[in-house]
């Protein structure tokens, strides 16, 4: 899939000029989106193409953790059935 993003031209130079700009926003998506349990951690990996361990690097480097309760480990085993 691909997202076109609007950003107002004066805001434009706010905006570093590097090509994985767009992989920048994927991941602040993913961790923003992990943060306030709208993916679990097994989805966070899918979106940005990680394994486990680097999913859980990520997670840490992005202050992206959260508390792991039950509700979140039926969640996690049911997104792994789907892999």
């Amino acid at each position: 899939m691909e997202i076109i993003l609007q950003i107002p031209e004066k805001l434009r130079c706010l905006l570093p000029q590097r090509e994985d700009l767009s992989r920048e926003f994927l991941e602040a998506y993913a961790a923003d989106s992990y943060r306030n349990e709208r993916l679990t951690r097994s989805e966070v990996g899918q979106l940005l193409g990680l394994d486990c361990w680097q999913t859980e690097e990520f997670l840490v480097r992005r202050h992206a953790l959260r508390t792991f309760g039950p509700e979140d480990r039926n969640l996690e085993r049911s997104s792994f059935r789907r892999d």
